[in-house]
């Protein structure tokens, strides 16, 4: 894993969007197995998480795996809209804004609206890790 070390302002800036951009890629894809385990994986030990679809606070891989257990029999695949990336330094960035998930079977797919906020955080080993994720539905106008 990449590390956000000497670089220049602007460096850093199209680093960390590319590190986004890869993390929710990664994150998408495992939404794709269908198997929350994988998903899990992508939360870090301490996680806090919001889910889309519970009242529920969830915390941990443990959390997530929870909700990603009912979540995925929903075949979600995510595609952002509009999105912020900030970089806080020291290996962390903040990634939010809009997506829309298609769910459903193939053949009656629907799209539901939504906001998201990603806390990615490097680990130990510098492995990128969720630390906080919200996502909640887009409110009607």
């Amino acid at each position: 894993m990449e590390k956000l070390k000497d670089k220049s302002p602007s460096q850093e800036i199209e680093k960390i969007e590319k590190i986004a951009q890869e993390n929710f890629s990664r994150w998408n894809k495992s939404l794709l197995t269908k198997d929350p385990a994988k998903v899990a994986e992508l939360y870090a030990k301490g996680a806090t998480f919001l889910p889309t679809v519970s009242g529920e606070f969830k915390n941990g891989p443990s959390g997530a795996k929870t909700y990603f257990s009912h979540f995925l029999e929903k075949n979600p695949s995510g595609k952002i809209i509009q999105e912020k990336i900030q970089n806080l330094g020291s290996g962390c960035y903040l990634h939010c804004g809009m997506y829309n998930f298609e769910i459903g079977p193939d053949d009656q797919r629907q799209i539901v609206e939504a906001r998201f906020t990603f806390l990615w955080q490097q680990d130990e080993k510098g492995e990128w890790k969720i630390a906080h994720h919200h996502s909640s539905i887009k409110p009607k106008e």
